[in-house]
């Protein structure tokens, strides 16, 4: 059965995240809002403001699976992971995968507040002062705690696979190669400092990168181009001095 995801059309945002591991399992899937004849935008809000869906989801991205919705990104991998291999079968190992992710979505949330430190609801303009200051703190501080935590679990892995659970590929490394591959388009001069510090880490992106679906999918028309109107934006003044 194919699966419909539901994200908004223009940006990667969280639904990226699903988007990658979608790719890389080789799974059947229809982008609904990109997709005019799956009804594109107005199906994903037709979907939300269902009134007889006892489950609704909060927001985008949700999965939908014959009669199954899975809501957040962290929920939603959970789901793929089990079903595609994307995952440790032992339980413990399963959990300690879900576990980083939820950690990568603190992280997002973390990279997004530094555009937006006062309200979603307001433009960036409006918020441009706060984001400075909010910016030299993610930087400086932020940025290199969650890295360094995500390097360290690398290092001490202990089957020394490069992997972040186990020997295997797992949802959470993609999930990091999509937060280094943001990260260099958002703030490209503070992780030109900061990649000598996590060698393990660029080399996972690196690996990830290279495997045949992904590679594919990041030459296609699929892969929706970074903006500024998603979680990682280039503004060239949050990027520290030249």
């Amino acid at each position: 059965m194919t699966y419909e995801l539901y994200y908004w059309p223009e940006i990667q945002g969280r639904g990226e995240f699903v988007r990658l591991a979608l790719e890389e399992a080789g799974a059947d899937y229809v982008d609904v809002a990109r997709d005019e004849a799956a009804g594109g935008m107005r199906a994903m809000m037709a979907l939300m403001n269902d009134p007889h869906n006892a489950r609704p989801s909060f927001a985008p991205p949700f999965l939908k699976d014959g009669d199954t919705i899975i809501g957040q990104t962290a929920e939603i991998l959970f789901f793929l992971g089990r079903r595609h291999d994307l995952a440790p079968r032992e339980e413990a190992d399963a959990m300690w995968t879900h576990q980083l992710q939820l950690t990568v979505t603190d992280f997002v949330l973390e990279i997004h507040d530094v555009h937006h430190p006062v309200a979603s609801s307001l433009y960036y303009e409006d918020q441009k002062d706060e984001a400075r200051r909010r910016s030299a703190d993610f930087r400086k501080n932020r940025m290199s705690k969650y890295l360094g935590y995500f390097e360290t679990v690398l290092e001490r892995n202990p089957q020394g696979s490069g992997h972040l659970v186990g020997d295997r590929l797992t949802y959470a490394d993609l999930s990091l190669f999509q937060i280094v591959e943001g990260l260099r388009y958002a703030f490209p001069r503070a992780m030109a400092a900061m990649e000598p510090k996590i060698p393990l880490l660029i080399a996972l992106h690196g690996s990830v990168a290279q495997r045949p679906r992904i590679a594919a999918y990041l030459k296609s028309e699929r892969r929706i181009p970074f903006n500024e109107h998603g979680i990682f934006r280039h503004y060239p003044e949050l990027d520290g001095e030249a």
